[in-house]
């Protein structure tokens, strides 16, 4: 068990945490989300006992990760995002630095380098940095750690590797093990982590579990709009939503719009300018109303401004049944409340 109270680092002046406070059970993958420079590199660092809190504790099973035991090194692993080009065969430097982890097994990191495609023969320096990449990750996996620390490990894999390395993490650690992974690239890896960390801007937005998410939210990939949406993206083939899930269906979460929407509502009172807020014509032929000011849709970038349409479908149709219709609370107020009460842990 990972317990972290009242956390704060700051790079001189720069205060880049402030009293975070979370706890890290063993047997979950935790995604740790957010945008640059909030902090999530540093909070890894933390962790693995690189850097020392300017105020707060962390506790790994009960220890402090700063003091450096020798016992509890051998039961973690920080991966960075740049890896080293270490000037030796791969399988050379897993031989001579396998013996720091205990449980280090040479045999399962030949086996998940050939899934990779490496030769345990080739020279690290050698290598593409999708090669090292997974070098590294071979070679991580394989020390059998109870706590893995990995910043950015998608960066640099073409799309099979992304897809061998998903297979790898969850094949290859234990259920005792608790892996906290730094990412960007969320589509590589909504599959693998639960429970999500939001970091923003000093604080941990959310900490929350996919079925509490769920709970909470539900997640639309139809062609008919709601008009209580919290936050809309317009896609090839229609629309994500997500708005409160009143009526207790089950959905699947899309971790981007979770974040995304998240993030537009993070402060109860934003007006940001990227919210819609009048009448537009539709798509698919005539007008609707825009939804009222209490429950305005943020729009993606990637959607052209002023887009409010009664379906996303590319051609007008038959649309699915209205959902019902959700209580006039439905504002981004009732949205970030609900995410403080029900979701965050800090």
């Amino acid at each position: 068990m990972i317990e972290i109270n009242n956390l704060s680092f700051s790079y001189g002046a720069k205060r880049v945490l402030e009293n975070i406070s979370l706890k890290v059970s063993e047997g979950n993958i935790y995604g740790l989300l957010g945008e640059n420079g909030v902090g999530k590199t540093t909070l890894l660092t933390l962790l693995c006992g690189l850097k020392k809190p300017e105020s707060g504790t962390i506790t790994v099973d009960g220890r402090n990760p700063f003091d450096r035991e020798p016992s509890l090194l051998a039961d973690q692993f920080y991966l960075p995002d740049e890896v080293i080009p270490v000037h030796a065969r791969a399988i050379d430097f897993a031989k001579e630095h396998g013996v720091f982890w205990p449980h280090f097994d040479l045999e399962k990191f030949r086996t998940i380098l050939s899934e990779f495609e490496v030769e345990p023969e080739q020279r690290m320096d050698a290598m593409s940095a999708g090669q090292l990449k997974k070098a590294w990750v071979s070679f991580a996996l394989a020390c059998n750690a109870k706590y893995y620390y990995l910043d950015e490990p998608t960066n640099g894999l073409d799309i099979p590797s992304k897809a061998q390395f998903r297979k790898a993490v969850t094949k290859y650690t234990s259920e005792d093990s608790a892996l906290i992974i730094s990412t960007h690239q969320v589509r590589d890896l909504e599959n693998i982590i639960d429970p999500i960390i939001i970091l923003d801007n000093r604080a941990v937005l959310v900490n929350a579990s996919v079925q509490e998410i769920t709970d909470k939210l539900f997640f639309d990939y139809g062609s008919e709009l709601n008009p209580g949406a919290l936050y809309l993206e317009q896609t090839p083939g229609g629309c994500i939503q997500v708005y409160p899930n009143t009526s207790g269906e089950e959905s699947k979460v899309n971790v981007e719009a979770f974040f995304n929407a998240v993030h537009a509502h993070k402060h109860s009172t934003s007006t940001a300018s990227g919210l819609i807020s009048s009448t537009t014509s539709s798509r698919c032929g005539g007008t609707i109303p825009s939804p009222p000011s209490s429950s305005a849709v943020p729009v993606s970038s990637s959607m052209s401004s002023g887009f409010w349409a009664a379906s996303c479908s590319p051609s007008p149709g038959p649309l699915r049944p209205s959902r019902p219709a959700l209580p006039s609370s439905c504002s981004p107020s009732w949205f970030w409340n609900s995410i403080r009460q029900g979701l965050t842990v800090i």
